[in-house]
């Protein structure tokens, strides 16, 4: 399956990532689905986001956190992309599980940042359970690089897909273990540059999902396909869909 990241918006021009136009350019080309980030806002509402700060829209050293979601919603989140590009406000979790949830499937990733209170963190977690049900019909899945969170969640929604984010420096030895000391992950996504033929096979004879970010060459695009992932993220989808289908 191609998953558009972030809505795949290097690929369209004038288009922000996380952006309703991103969503809405992935979709008029047929992906699988779309890759997302959840963040939540001072007043504690899961909103789109990927980076830590805000630095993009004007305002250097603050995080989404460090605004409530009605001031969220007075920036423009489109802007810092091209002028042409029409303005959009904080795109909440909950719109965007309305507007695409059944239309393809969905990539949620939990973003935690250092520093984050267990509390915050808790709430957050209940607060995108409860706008996508604890069991994510239609294709929702989340992951994280958080691997407490995953195990939190799983806790309160055992019945929902999770995907433990590695990244480069794991080694098939860690996806060994990590599948002996938490059996519930659904799956794992990792670095294109890391995947390899005998993490395939062991995912496969585990009867685990495998994801792989960011295949964005046509290189990187090829190795997913030759390895039969089953989820390809990357910012060019209309380039991936092309090599899978041909």
């Amino acid at each position: 399956m191609i998953f558009a990241h972030r809505g795949g918006n290097r690929e369209a021009k004038d288009v922000a990532e996380n952006t309703r136009a991103a969503f809405n350019y992935a979709l008029s080309h047929a992906v699988d689905g779309i890759e997302t980030d959840v963040q939540l806002s001072l007043d504690e509402v899961p909103v789109l986001w990927h980076d830590g700060f805000l630095d993009k829209l004007g305002h250097p050293g603050k995080c989404i956190d460090d605004f409530d979601f009605a001031q969220l919603e007075q920036m423009d989140f489109a802007g810092y992309c091209s002028p042409e590009a029409e303005s959009e406000g904080a795109l909440s979790f909950k719109e965007f599980i309305d507007t695409y949830q059944g239309r393809c499937g969905l990539d949620i990733e939990l973003k935690s940042r250092d520093g984050e209170s267990q509390q915050r963190l808790e709430s957050k977690i209940r607060k995108m359970l409860a706008i996508i049900g604890p069991s994510a019909a239609d294709g929702v899945f989340i992951s994280s690089f958080n691997l407490p969170a995953l195990v939190l969640i799983h806790q309160y929604a055992p019945d929902l897909p999770l995907y433990y984010l590695l990244t480069g420096r794991h080694t098939q030895a860690d996806i060994e273990q990590f599948l002996k000391d938490y059996s519930f992950l659904a799956g794992f996504c990792l670095p294109i540059d890391i995947h390899n033929a005998s993490i395939a096979e062991l995912l496969r004879e585990r009867g685990r999902s495998v994801g792989v970010y960011t295949c964005n060459s046509e290189k990187d695009i090829q190795k997913a396909l030759d390895l039969k992932v089953d989820i390809l993220i990357t910012d060019y989808p209309q380039l991936a869909l092309r090599m899978r289908d041909a």
